[in-house]
């Protein structure tokens, strides 16, 4: 477990290993964002004991992928949201429904809805990140640090011109994990707000380089950066992760 130190709300990352056998989990503070670690490859007696708890439209959306890592993957990842969804609000966790917003961002039907409970979920490969907050904003997301593809011509596409001139000063070397610093820090924040990939990317910059904390540098046209943290989360070597999360709770 980890926290962070000297600003509010406090991270918390926490192991979800052992969570469906012990059936616990741990009060949500107000100051509080909880991030649990998991991974998608499971015993076949967990992956039975997730299904179960799927609702009939769920295993409809399961049926749909075309690989069975996709369909693993799914099954982990809304399942475990289904098991500490319903470790936070008491609630047994097939019981709950979500809807979708206009970006495809799920969240709890207003029935359900308690404390005004905000969470997120990301994956890539075998690790998931899921991410719970009460009364305030957050984004997640997890990436694989790749190397077969051309991160200054994505850069160049995406990127703002600040952090694409900080890119190329990196040693190439260090260019792959800061450009997945970079993407994991935009899409944490653009899936805090809401918007998804329809929030143009080049329209704020974070930081990249790889002795400077995770921070939203500035927003325009509106400059809102201070509304705003970033954190980076503790993932496995090859894995680059971060989090967004309002400053103030609403």
């Amino acid at each position: 477990m980890s926290t962070t130190s000297g600003t509010l709300p406090v991270v918390v990352e926490r192991e979800s290993s052992g969570l469906l056998k012990q059936g616990l989990c741990p009060d949500l503070r107000g100051g509080e964002i909880h991030v649990w670690r998991q991974r998608v490859s499971l015993t076949a007696e967990e992956m039975r004991a997730l299904h179960k708890l799927l609702s009939p439209d769920e295993r409809n959306r399961e049926e749909r992928y075309r690989f069975e890592a996709s369909r693993q993957t799914f099954v982990v990842c809304r399942g475990m949201l289904r098991v500490l969804l319903g470790g936070y609000l008491g609630e047994q966790p097939e019981r709950f429904e979500f809807t979708y917003s206009a970006y495809g961002r799920p969240e709890l039907v207003p029935a359900n809805k308690q404390n005004t409970l905000d969470f997120n979920v990301s994956h890539t490969e075998d690790f998931a990140l899921l991410a719970f907050s009460r009364n305030r904003r957050i984004g997640i997301d997890i990436e694989r640090v790749r190397r077969d593809f051309d991160a200054g011509e994505i850069a160049e596409r995406f990127f703002s011109e600040s952090e694409r001139t900080r890119l190329r000063e990196l040693s190439p070397n260090e260019r792959y994990e800061g450009f997945f610093r970079c993407w994991t820090r935009k899409e944490s924040f653009i899936k805090a707000l809401g918007e998804g990939l329809s929030h143009p990317l080049d329209s704020f910059d974070v930081t990249i380089e790889p002795d400077v904390p995770a921070r939203l540098v500035a927003t325009r046209p509106n400059d809102e950066a201070a509304r705003w943290r970033l954190w980076d989360i503790n993932v496995p070597s090859g894995y680059v992760a971060a989090l967004a999360a309002e400053a103030e709770a609403y």
